[in-house]
């Protein structure tokens, strides 16, 4: 039955996190769009770039209320269906997540409201100046999302107090400069600038396709392609660097992302197909480029990569240690002997939270079975099919999205935009939903990548649910998914119905 719940609970987060971040991309990317294109236009007075503003202006306004729409469930959802990460963490969790509402939310929310009603009671200058702290809002939003889950994938900043039993905030500034968060929020952010950019360039595509507003359309893909190119460069940069900060403070993590079973000695090379056996511990099928892997995770050709069946062996034995840390720690509780228990504890304190993945299979930790363990130690290797593939999809995305956007500079430069073939404009439009794809999949990695663990060799996810009844989180469940599809719909509709009405929408 926990088993269930957990399951549930997890798909139920997973869900709506994965809706509400269809919107969050092109909010952050839309948003530093409508910044440029309105410096644009007062720099040149040329009306079209205002009529442009406010164009995709609307069509970021309603991507921004669903987003703001589905993302107010998602923190309710750690006191209700993670009351135990709540208790455990909520000390150190709480204040990012308390710093966002007050501060980026509310700075993001009010100069969303000067943005769109602020035309004919602000200066020119002034309604720029709104537009641009729109989008810092939006991004300071996502940084300090990104800082809280950043601590979860390498918790810093913070202790252990034996007496509460929660972790206790320690050094904020060591939260905040966490580098698993701030590469993160590069990664993160650049992709929803190369969202936003595909977004105006398809849809300015079709109207060439369709042969209407075709001034806006031209300007906008020359805007819009410029920008992305730069953004994808620089995600190109930051996810490199995102990966070698997960390489060094979750190794198993990426040994799972590349495939990596056994320890390759350097210069390692990288699998770039394989076909694997989670229950085998190893790769039935393998197709690898020479030194590629040592240079993507070390950035290195004398570092060898750990494989998983080490980090296997290395966490039977972590588990072993942290049953002794739970019997110690209990007998402190208990009064017994209390002194050298403690002493003993955190000895193995480190690996405490890997005696923690024993209580799914047997609540007295300490008395667990050697198959017990075994089941542990199964448990804690990712799933190496799933991280393999959605990492190498989102790669093969973000080289795409290299060569799309420079072919539209390129086309801008030459200023033969308005006679690209229809293959090209169809390609574009089709291309839309790519960039949310992949950060979708940038996520799966991200989170499943770190399972079993909510908490990084800390808090396991089989321990941090609440108490409730399986037909609860599934009612629950469905309930979000039908909400959010409808949610879904309604923005759809509204989008293709803005953009067939077109520039009239602003007149």
């Amino acid at each position: 039955m926990n088993d269930t719940v957990e399951l549930l609970s997890r798909l139920q987060f997973a869900s709506t996190a994965l809706y509400h971040f269809i919107f969050v991309p092109l909010t952050l990317g839309l948003s530093f769009l409508l910044a440029i294109m309105e410096t644009t236009y007062l720099v040149t007075k040329n009306e079209i770039y205002k009529k442009m503003v406010r164009f995709w202006g609307v069509l970021f306004g309603i991507n921004f209320a669903m987003g703001v729409a589905t993302g107010l469930t998602m923190e309710f959802q750690f006191g209700t269906n993670w009351s135990y990460y709540s208790y455990y963490v909520g000390d150190i969790f709480g204040v990012p997540l308390a710093i966002e509402g007050l501060m980026a939310f509310f700075l993001e929310s009010t100069f969303v409201g000067l943005f769109f009603l602020g035309w004919k009671k602000l200066t020119p200058k002034q309604h720029c100046v709104a537009t641009w702290l729109m989008a810092i809002g939006t991004n300071l939003s996502a940084l300090w999302i990104l800082v809280a889950n950043g601590w979860m994938q390498h918790p810093v900043g913070s202790v252990f107090n034996t007496d509460t039993m929660r972790m206790e905030l320690t050094n904020f500034w060591d939260v905040f400069i966490n580098q698993e968060a701030q590469t993160k929020f590069a990664h993160v952010v650049a992709g929803g600038y190369v969202a936003g950019a595909a977004f105006i360039i398809a849809i300015s595509a079709f109207y060439l396709l369709k042969n209407r507003s075709r001034e806006l359309a031209i300007r906008s893909i020359a805007i819009a392609s410029m920008f992305g190119l730069v953004a994808m460069i620089f995600n190109a940069v930051a996810g490199d660097t995102a990966g070698y900060v997960v390489g060094e403070h979750q190794p198993i993590k990426v040994a799972a992302m590349e495939g990596v079973w056994n320890d390759t000695e350097a210069p390692a090379p990288a699998n770039v197909f394989i076909v694997s056996s989670q229950s085998e511990h190893k790769n039935t099928v393998s197709l690898t480029v020479p030194y590629l892997g040592g240079l993507l995770v070390h950035h290195s050709l004398t570092r060898p990569i750990k494989g998983l069946n080490t980090f296997r062996d290395e966490n039977r034995e972590r588990i072993k240690n942290g049953q002794i840390a739970w019997k110690a720690f209990q007998d402190v509780h208990k009064g017994i002997d209390k002194e050298a228990n403690l002493a003993l504890f955190k000895e193995h304190q480190n690996d405490f939270g890997y005696g923690l993945l024993l209580k799914k299979y047997n609540p007295q930790i300490d008395e667990a079975t050697p198959e017990q363990i075994e089941q542990a130690v199964e448990d804690s290797i990712p799933n190496v099919t799933v991280l393999f593939t959605t990492f190498h999809l989102m790669v093969a995305i973000g080289a795409y999205f290299i060569l799309f956007m420079a072919y539209w500079v390129f086309k801008a430069y030459r200023g033969t935009i308005a006679t690209v073939p229809k293959c090209i404009l169809l390609l574009s439009i089709l291309s839309l939903p790519l960039p949310i794809i992949a950060a979708q999949l940038g996520w799966v990695v991200a989170e499943m990548g770190r399972q079993p663990w909510v908490i990084q060799d800390i808090l396991p996810t089989s321990v941090s649910h609440s108490d409730l009844t399986m037909a609860s989180v599934l009612i629950s469940l469905l309930g979000f998914v039908a909400l959010y599809t409808i949610m879904l719909v309604v923005e759809l509709i509204l989008m293709v119905r803005t953009v067939k009405t077109g520039e009239k929408v602003v007149e």
